[in-house]
């Protein structure tokens, strides 16, 4: 199938598969023409891909995790796991971190209504 039939089917834009295939996250082959050619199994390739950018993931974490798609194995599946926990453990730091900021900000709110309420007072 050309590009726009996976971009369609997998419900993305024609742009991120070029990025996808610039990222070597995804791999077409191409026709006399040069046009792009995929397979019915790159659609369930795409889908994981965005998948995993949901998730918060880098094109860089995601080229080290597609091993465990492309070659299954023990180790590759404990390699992700391991890769999974530091992507979710940073995840957990940054969400700490805002939400440090958000209290700071309702303090200083708390204080500018304070302050307010004696200017008017």
């Amino acid at each position: 199938m050309r590009i726009g039939e996976l971009a369609e089917h997998a419900g993305v834009s024609v742009r991120s598969l070029r990025y996808y295939e610039e990222q070597g996250l995804l791999a077409s082959t191409r026709t006399p023409g040069g046009q792009r050619h995929y397979t019915e199994k790159e659609i369930a390739r795409v889908r994981f891909i965005q998948r995993l950018y949901t998730a918060g993931l880098s094109s860089r974490t995601i080229a080290e995790l597609l091993p465990c798609v492309d070659s299954p194995s023990a180790d590759n599946a404990d390699t992700a796991w391991q890769r999974l926990t530091e992507e979710r453990d940073r995840i957990t730091a940054n969400i700490e971190e805002l939400t440090r900021a958000r209290d700071s900000l309702d303090l200083l709110m708390e204080m500018n209504r304070q302050h307010r309420a004696r200017l008017a007072g």
